[in-house]
């Protein structure tokens, strides 16, 4: 059985993982040259990171960490004259991203939500099925709004199209080209995107295990529950993604891939030469790595 490969776009280029094998693929600007770079992976409690509904959150944690890893290194890449993100720097851009999403896709909505006089004092599933409603709405204004708005993310929004079509090139077993990678969608099951609609989901029913207590309490408890979430949200997509043949499966799934409509684009023949590069250096990994992953 294939070893499953996939990544996440970056800047001016790709990230492709396999197990323990990560490798960034960027176009320089100022040459047009693509450079491959592999990076190491380091898992923060590998043992617990391979304990089912607890593997979520840790895998959370290293795909982000991982993330922000290739986000630097595309930069050095693609910008080389430009000083880049030092460690420190690294450090505070991935706490700061923890802090906006829980304030912005967690405390917000359940701010808007406690304002209103009826809700707040009412059932706590109704609670939380408008404060999971107003969390996807601010996502979803978000996505647009950078997507239309920044014209740099829709370059990104293109390498992610990319990296999608030549996974999709490499698990159908044909051959690696543009040619081939071009037929096919920029949308896929095992994408990020439909992960977080799972957590989106998957938060309004555990966050009304909490009950509807005080504001502060709702907030304390949010947090503390976040890696349930995550935890449920990991698994029912390890199980979607394996049994994605199956109709039931594909039509829950249907919100995450509409989802990723937002989150991809179609590339340009250059960007798949990319996503292809990237791919390349990893898809022969050691087949012992792969227990790890």
């Amino acid at each position: 059985m294939k070893p499953p490969i996939g990544g996440q776009a970056v800047i001016e280029g790709v990230m492709m993982q396999n197990g323990d094998r990560v490798a960034v693929a960027v176009r320089r600007l100022d040459n047009q040259e693509v450079l491959v770079r592999p990076l190491a992976v380091s898992r923060r409690f590998p043992r617990l990171g391979r304990t089912p509904f607890l593997r979520g959150t840790f895998r959370l944690y290293d795909t982000m960490a991982l993330g922000l890893r290739a986000l630097n290194a595309s930069t050095q890449i693609a910008y080389p004259e430009e000083e880049q993100m030092s460690k420190g720097g690294t450090f505070f851009a991935f706490f700061f991203a923890i802090v906006l999403g829980v304030g912005a896709f967690i405390i917000l909505p359940l701010f808007i939500a406690n304002s209103v006089t009826w809700l707040r004092l009412g059932n706590s599933i109704l609670f939380n099925l408008v404060e999971g409603s107003i969390r996807l709405a601010i996502f979803f204004a978000y996505l647009v709004a950078i997507r239309f708005w920044v014209k740099d993310i829709r370059r990104v929004f293109q390498y992610h199209g990319a990296e999608h079509k030549v996974v999709h090139t490499y698990e159908a077993d044909e051959e690696l080209t543009v040619e081939n990678a071009k037929t096919h969608t920029t949308i896929h099951p095992r994408c990020g995107t439909a992960f977080l609609m799972a957590v989106f989901v998957i938060a309004i029913l555990v966050f009304s295990v909490a009950g509807n207590p005080t504001l502060w309490l709702k907030i304390l408890s949010r947090i503390l529950l976040l890696p349930v979430v995550a935890g449920i949200a990991y698994e029912a997509q390890r199980l979607a993604s394996r049994h994605f043949d199956k109709l039931w499966v594909r039509i829950l799934a249907q919100p995450g891939l509409w989802l990723q409509r937002l989150t991809t684009a179609e590339p340009t023949d250059d960007m798949i030469e990319v996503a292809i590069a990237a791919l390349d250096e990893v898809r022969d990994a050691d087949p012992a790595t792969q227990a790890t992953s």
